[in-house]
């Protein structure tokens, strides 16, 4: 029987400062908590210039949506199979426990910088994960192209 209700779609807004537990358990906001029990996010290793690397934390419906992105690159685009090693290699399967926390995988923390606290990004269909450092760093790069960026939106 199919349902003519429309879930609603779970935006990841806002930010959060948590602490990292010594088994490197963090927890993500209620609101950000997929309803369906068993979903996992996708953690993703990503790599961001100057400021070093965060982990981008992709839920069901957007890593499907990668995948689909980089699957219609033309097969002869060698950017295609570097995006799938290194994504493949620098990615796991992240479920929830019954308190609501992620864990990070050691060696992607100590690559993102994280210690024993984190920085929660909302970026509205997905959410980054960030050492306070880094953040701080992104932060104030953020405010300096933020006027030219919203811009882009005068026609929206």
């Amino acid at each position: 029987m199919e349902s003519n209700e429309t879930v609603a779609p779970k935006y990841y807004n806002s930010l959060y400062r948590h602490g990292v537990d010594e088994k490197r358990r963090v927890q993500i906001p209620a609101k950000w908590r997929p309803e369906e029990p068993g979903t996992e996010f996708t953690l993703v290793l990503w790599p961001k210039g100057n400021e070093g690397p965060f982990l981008r934390v992709l839920p069901p419906k957007q890593m499907a949506k990668l995948m689909q992105d980089i699957d219609a690159m033309p097969n002869g685009n060698s950017s295609k199979g570097i995006l799938k090693r290194v994504i493949g290699s620098e990615s796991v399967q992240a479920p929830l426990d019954k308190a609501g926390r992620i864990c990070l995988p050691d060696g992607m923390a100590k690559a993102a910088g994280i210690g024993d606290k984190v920085v929660l990004v909302g970026a509205l269909d997905r959410f980054e994960i960030w050492s306070p450092e880094r953040y701080k760093l992104v932060a104030n790069s953020d405010a300096i192209m933020v006027q030219e960026a919203f811009r882009l939106m005068d026609d929206l």
